[in-house]
């Protein structure tokens, strides 16, 4: 903080300040809230402290990051399942790891060793296909788990390996063939633009909004269907 908003969290201090130095410490509060609830803002701040940090270490200048962030939001089961399984699976396509349990710092990891003992990490939202809801994930985990394991096999190897028919089962509920998933699951961040899923998502969102029109809709509907 400041000076003054120092002072404004002092109780000794506080009732020393003029209405003016008051009405700046509520300016400098409302200017906090808000960049505290924008991610663009905490991203700036990560990737300048990270830089310099980086750039201090590696004696050189330059932008940390290769690119800017993305921020999507996933409108519906398809684009959340999608997404979910590119990042699980980032560290089998970069090569960093070969199999998913084996992927540091994933949510597929520590979901994989909480079900070796019959949980499910209390930390992340649950899987459960009979309660569907806002906190809850709409599949079963063995059938997440066995479609991202194949998953990898495919990226992996080069080649496509037999998808297990809980995974199959997944998809058709999900009404994504084989193809689209695998293309999905490998650049998912470059299909869509600021909104993810499937065509009448991205239409339902684009009335709310009053928007004319939508990047990424040709892909919303080649990947996901309408």
């Amino acid at each position: 903080g400041t000076d003054l908003t120092r002072s404004y969290c002092d109780d000794d201090q506080r009732d020393n300040l003029t209405q003016v130095e008051l009405n700046q410490v509520k300016r400098k509060a409302e200017l906090y809230r808000t960049r505290l609830a924008d991610l663009s803002w905490f991203m700036r701040s990560l990737n300048e402290y990270i830089a310099r940090e980086a750039n201090k270490e590696d004696e050189c200048t330059g932008r940390f990051w290769e690119g800017r962030f993305k921020s999507q939001a996933l409108l519906d089961e398809q684009a959340l399942l999608a997404c979910m399984a590119y990042v699980d699976l980032n560290p089998v396509r970069s090569g960093i790891a070969t199999t998913p349990e084996q992927s540091d710092f994933t949510s597929i990891r520590m979901r994989i060793r909480a079900a070796l003992q019959g949980q499910q990490p209390q930390q992340l939202k649950p899987f459960d296909a009979n309660e569907l809801g806002p906190h809850t994930l709409p599949c079963h985990l063995n059938d997440y788990l066995e479609l991202v394991e194949f998953t990898g096999r495919a990226i992996r190897n080069d080649k496509r390996a037999a998808i297990p028919a809980s995974s199959d089962t997944l998809l058709q509920r999900l009404d994504i063939d084989l193809d689209s998933w695998l293309e999905l699951t490998e650049g998912f961040e470059y299909q869509f633009c600021h909104l993810a899923g499937r065509l009448h998502s991205l239409q339902n969102c684009r009335q709310t909004d009053g928007m004319h029109r939508i990047r990424g809709s040709g892909n919303a509907r080649r990947l996901l269907g309408t």
